[in-house]
């Protein structure tokens, strides 16, 4: 892991007890939405456009088991081409 990696693992896990209920939020282009609800199979993907239209704000509740299930899904989320998290 980087150093920011690290750093973000043990600020997760002195502000958390786990299984704890983390949420994620991202703001995607509407043609993106699929690409984050397959991050997320098991789970509802709330989702709020913009005013314009050009974005979407994603909203997904997990019950992470652990640090290191949030940061892979960090990790994947930032596979994502302009993906904006939150």
């Amino acid at each position: 892991m980087d150093p920011s990696t690290d750093s973000f693992k043990e600020k997760l896990d002195n502000t958390h007890s786990f299984p704890t209920l983390y949420v994620f939020k991202f703001i995607v282009k509407p043609e993106q939405v699929e690409e984050i609800e397959k991050l997320f199979p098991k789970h509802e993907v709330l989702l709020k456009p913009s005013s314009g239209g050009k974005y979407v704000s994603t909203t997904i509740k997990i019950m992470a088991s652990s640090s290191q299930e949030i940061i892979e899904h960090y990790k994947e989320a930032s596979k994502i081409e302009g993906i904006i998290s939150l």
